[in-house]
């Protein structure tokens, strides 16, 4: 049984439980006076839009370069792709795959990810309510990994800064990729999972 089955609404502010009072249209908690919702309202609608400006920023974030290095006159640019072709070239085969991991798929799997929840839940798509919380808190978790090489780039421009000798500069790939990284959080966090268990129940129903 679900919680709004028992009359029970949970406030998003302070996680208090409270019973549903059917006279009231507009329902306060009793702890913290934050408006209640059964569900949070717009999820589905506010999800995409992050999820959609998310995929597009993805574009120029790995065709645009992420950081130039200088050195001694002389600069280069690399995208994400082309820093770990260059890593792997210089036998840092390791490195290049956690980089290629975390840059790359972690964020092209989140994408697909919620868009595949936020599908299933929209169209009834036959598919079991634990593959989609699992799903879910996946993507959930690993988000905050794909900050890998931005965290990267950030210590590198604080410490290598030599002038002319050698310096190194972010791109704006690395804003882009940066934004495409907390876009695909906030999808992650504007989605209510409690809809995932709506949608089974109706399924089972209709059924």
């Amino acid at each position: 049984m679900r919680a709004i089955d028992a009359g029970v609404l949970i406030c998003h502010d302070c996680h208090q439980l409270n019973l549903q009072d059917t006279e009231q249209e507009h329902q306060h908690c009793s702890r913290c006076g934050g408006k209640l919702h059964a569900r949070r309202p717009n999820s589905l609608a506010r999800t995409w839009a992050l999820l959609l400006t998310a995929a597009v920023l993805y574009i120029p974030a790995n065709l645009l370069p992420i950081m130039t290095v200088n050195s001694l006159g002389s600069g280069q640019s690399d995208t994400i792709m082309s820093g770990v072709i260059e890593l792997v070239q210089h036998g840092m085969i390791p490195i290049a795959a956690v980089v290629f991991i975390a840059s790359i798929l972690v964020p092209t799997f989140k994408l697909i990810g919620i868009a595949v929840l936020l599908i299933s839940v929209q169209r009834h798509q036959h598919m079991s309510a634990r593959q989609r919380i699992l799903m879910y808190r996946f993507i959930e978790w690993i988000g905050r990994w794909s900050m890998l090489d931005i965290f990267v780039i950030a210590i590198l421009v604080a410490v290598v800064n030599f002038g002319s000798l050698a310096s190194i500069l972010p791109g704006y790939g690395a804003t882009a990729f940066a934004s495409v990284v907390v876009l695909t959080m906030l999808a992650a966090l504007t989605f209510d999972p409690r809809l995932i268990w709506d949608n089974t129940a109706t399924d089972d129903h209709d059924e």
